[in-house]
């Protein structure tokens, strides 16, 4: 995702037409042509500690069933008994003891997806246990998360995630050195939010809007009043206000600083964008992800997950000063969610039928939309 350097570029520059936010069709396209085609960061690999712990969650239009077998090993299955395809967990997250059990006609699978049993299943030889098991889908772990990707051949997931991470850092080191897999979860909020995915991409991708929406946030890192977003160069970090101790709500001082976080990544924050939909934000003493769920044309569900070190989370003392950490963030989610949301109507308007312009500070974002265009013109999978 090469970044545009703004001064190189003409004044203004196109958007996408309003139709893409709007047009179910053109929404299906994005989930056959995107989100079933790329690796997808389904769960954090903590939400299944124990073996016989999944969850299930939606990519496209596929459910997919996450699990920890009983060697520890992460797996995941599309949600669909083999019988007569119907859905085998409807919970979004629960613990089986040895197996899973279709509630239709009690196909049951081990952890690993074999078939087990089944009514009268000795009567029929025909049926291979293997092959009659749940279909599994690729399955990755970085970041202390769990990658998932539906599509029949995955694409490479060094060329794709880590290389828009390169893109964006300069190298994959750059992030390992958070060592984003010893971090514990401190706090996971739900964001249900009425606009498509795109949208919030883009918002996430600008800050030519945070010195109107975002005080808390310009405040801490007054170069964003300026306009200028953190992704737009390669490797930029925005520095903390001279009078800021910390990446919390007020500025006051947070926690230590990560034991990876090197002097010069101190008192700075790096935002990175790996397509299709998720974000990593990089502060010295915690990291803060959000993964999209484009559930529907006009609505996305967003997980967002604030992570420290072990000791952080565990110490009771530490709370009130997570609060004012989370805070921060979550502060800044509703105002950037409450703008799409206020978006999202207009698209469908005759007057956006042709779209928008970009300024120079978001010029970047124009590279995005020629990304989304190439993949939804290419074939149908």
């Amino acid at each position: 995702m090469t970044m545009v350097d703004p001064e190189l570029q003409p004044t203004l520059l196109p958007t996408l037409g309003g139709e893409t936010y709007v047009d179910p069709a053109y929404f299906v396209r994005e989930q056959d042509r995107i989100f079933e085609q790329m690796w997808f960061c389904a769960i954090r690999s903590d939400d299944i500690v124990e073996p016989g712990n999944f969850r299930t969650v939606q990519i496209g239009r596929e459910s997919v069933l996450i699990s920890r077998n009983r060697k520890g090993g992460v797996t995941a299955f599309f949600n669909i008994c083999r019988h007569r395809g119907a859905t085998l967990c409807t919970e979004a997250s629960g613990t089986v003891r040895r197996n899973f059990q279709c509630p239709y006609h009690a196909w049951t699978y081990d952890l690993d997806g074999k078939l087990i049993a089944a009514p009268n299943l000795i009567d029929m030889p025909m049926i291979d246990r293997v092959e009659y098991g749940l279909r599994k889908v690729h399955v990755r772990e970085w970041l202390g998360y769990v990658w998932v990707c539906v599509a029949e051949d995955a694409p490479s997931f060094e060329d794709t995630v880590q290389g828009d991470v390169r893109e964006r850092l300069g190298g994959v080191g750059a992030i390992d050195s958070y060592d984003m897999d010893s971090l514990a979860l401190g706090r996971r909020i739900v964001y249900d939010v009425k606009a498509n995915w795109k949208l919030i991409v883009e918002n996430f991708m600008e800050c030519y809007h945070c010195a109107t929406i975002h005080p808390e946030l310009t405040e801490v890192l007054p170069e964003f009043a300026d306009g200028m977003a953190a992704q737009t160069y390669v490797g930029h970090g925005a520095e903390f206000g001279s009078d800021i101790a910390g990446f919390t709500v007020d500025g006051s001082h947070g926690f230590d600083a990560l034991d990876g976080v090197s002097e010069d990544r101190d008192r700075r924050y790096y935002a990175i964008t790996i397509r299709p939909t998720v974000f990593v934000n990089l502060v010295p003493d915690h990291v803060i992800i959000h993964r999209m769920f484009p559930m529907a044309v006009d609505r996305t569900v967003v997980e967002c997950d604030w992570l420290y070190a072990p000791g952080v989370v565990a110490d009771p003392t530490n709370a009130a000063t997570m609060d004012k950490s989370v805070e921060l963030f979550h502060r800044v989610n509703e105002q950037d969610f409450e703008a799409c949301e206020r978006c999202q109507p207009a698209m469908s308007s005759r007057m956006y039928r042709d779209g928008g312009v970009l300024v120079p500070a978001e010029h970047h974002i124009r590279v995005f939309h020629d990304w989304v265009g190439s993949r939804v013109a290419g074939p149908t999978q």
